[in-house]
């Protein structure tokens, strides 16, 4: 590419940077401290509780720069994405992890309220909790897992992030638009399985091709 998208690169990365730090730290600093500083569990869940709710706001806002900046890169690398072999499959890996990393910390929080209402002082949060009653051992059983499911995916996303930079190099886009060309699907005239096909009429081998 020619032109800069500093911009957009930099929402996309600084976004992710919180959303994978944000969550490490929360997950060992954070509801450690919870665990050693709290005198039994409602106290250990409300001190917990608090620290995750103040981060909730910061949190959605660096998931929704990461997402804002990642869309307006997939548009500007569209070409590379259709046309340079190995780049789509990247692509297609690095979106599965960011869809999983949004259910995992979604579910995360709603876990999280639900920890926050059984566990506040507050008569009205007593009051809802009381019309929806919430099952706390099992709430904190479940955190206790997603706390490392969220810091894990928005790592594999940042190790696909790094190989996109890889990708990018002058070299690495020279090769894989070769690639992408001498592809016996794309010499059979296009892709999927009537190109499949064709490439078989024509024996040729149907060696997948990765966009």
């Amino acid at each position: 590419m020619s032109e800069r998208n500093t911009a957009l690169r930099s929402l996309h990365d600084i976004g992710l940077a919180a959303w994978f730090g944000g969550s490490l730290m929360g997950a060992i600093g954070l509801n450690g401290a919870a665990r050693k500083t709290g005198d039994d569990e409602l106290s250990t869940a409300r001190i917990a509780s608090v620290g995750w709710a103040a981060w909730t706001p910061v949190s959605a806002a660096a998931i929704g720069a990461h997402l804002a900046g990642g869309a307006g890169l997939l548009g500007a690398n569209s070409a590379r994405v259709a046309y340079q072999q190995g780049v789509g499959a990247s692509t297609v890996a690095k979106l599965a992890l960011t869809g999983a990393a949004l259910a995992a910390t979604a579910y995360t929080r709603v876990l999280g309220k639900k920890v926050e209402l059984a566990s506040s002082p507050d008569p009205r949060d007593a009051e809802m909790a009381a019309e929806h009653p919430v099952n706390l051992d099992q709430a904190q059983r479940q955190l206790a897992l997603l706390q490392w499911a969220v810091p894990a995916l928005t790592a594999g996303v940042l190790v696909l992030n790094a190989l996109h930079g890889e990708q990018q190099r002058p070299e690495q886009q020279r090769l894989g638009m070769v690639r992408r060309a001498a592809s016996p699907l794309v010499t059979a005239g296009g892709t999927g399985l009537a190109a499949v096909q064709r490439a078989r009429e024509r024996g040729m081998p149907g060696r997948h091709c990765e966009a």
